[in-house]
């Protein structure tokens, strides 16, 4: 029976109603791509980011499973194109829907399980020059995608701090500048950056990634100690509270497992 019921997210809350739903390619379109060939990029796109949109507690199973059939219709490509896809967007929808970010680590932790062992990239190689394949490919790009984001995060700060400093110069009791184009930038780069570290948190907390990784998190969002910037100080308070006591324990050097932990997904 799944395990759902115990989560603290509401299962009757849809990340489409949250976030503007794109079109979805309906599933049945998808009978094309079966026949030993891998999908197309547009329908891999616009397929994966409707079934996030349609993903639920309550249909957490069936729409996964859909998602983990699609990347398996990709075992004869060489340079793993539609996995890639797959997670890029699922940090995009988890980076936009901050509330859903266990979700969404529980549905990498399940493709991990469930992916073919035969999806593989050429261009990604083990310590015996061997094309990393399944889950262990998965869980490299897991890694890569939070360092890369991350990175791209840290660079953007600069950019919003700037935009932050013109919205405040500007603000002349006008509703002006809480519309404009540099107050949304700041609130957008901000919620991104809240959202990928929940992420990074509850990828953590299933043991999905070690706590080396996330320590190298917390010592980057510590850099500035004698004056934090505003968004590090909320960063690091983010990234603390979701581990919470699952960090510096002796069960955190079993964080190298990639099952996920059935006491938190279903």
């Amino acid at each position: 029976m799944s395990q759902f019921s115990s989560w603290a997210l509401r299962s009757d809350t849809e990340p489409s109603a949250i976030r503007g739903e794109a079109a979805v390619v309906p599933w049945r379109s998808l009978t094309i791509t079966m026949n030993g060939r891998p999908p197309q990029p547009p329908l891999v796109h616009n397929t994966v980011r409707g079934l996030l949109n349609k993903l639920t507690m309550a249909r957490f199973d069936p729409i996964s499973d859909k998602i983990i059939a699609l990347v398996n219709t990709s075992e004869s490509e060489t340079g793993g194109r539609t996995l890639y896809e797959v997670v890029r967007l699922i940090f995009e929808a988890a980076a936009n829907q901050e509330m859903f970010s266990e979700m969404y680590a529980c549905l990498c932790g399940k493709v991990v399980e469930k992916i073919s062992p035969n999806v593989g990239d050429d261009g990604i190689l083990d310590f015996e020059g061997r094309p990393v394949s399944g889950g262990r490919l998965f869980r490299k790009h897991l890694i890569n995608r939070c360092l890369e984001d991350f990175e791209r995060s840290w660079a953007a700060k600069e950019d919003a701090r700037i935009a932050k400093a013109a919205v405040e110069q500007n603000k002349d009791g006008s509703e002006g500048a809480l519309h404009s184009d540099e107050y949304y930038a700041v609130q957008k780069s901000k919620r991104q950056g809240l959202g990928l570290i929940k992420f990074i948190g509850e990828l953590f907390k299933l043991q999905m990634l070690t706590e080396r990784v996330v320590h190298d998190f917390v010592k980057r969002l510590l850099g500035n100690v004698e004056n934090p910037a505003e968004e590090e100080v909320e960063g690091l308070c983010k990234l603390l509270t979701t581990v919470g006591q699952d960090l510096d324990t002796p069960k955190a050097s079993a964080h190298t497992s990639t099952s996920r932990a059935s006491r938190r997904c279903p």
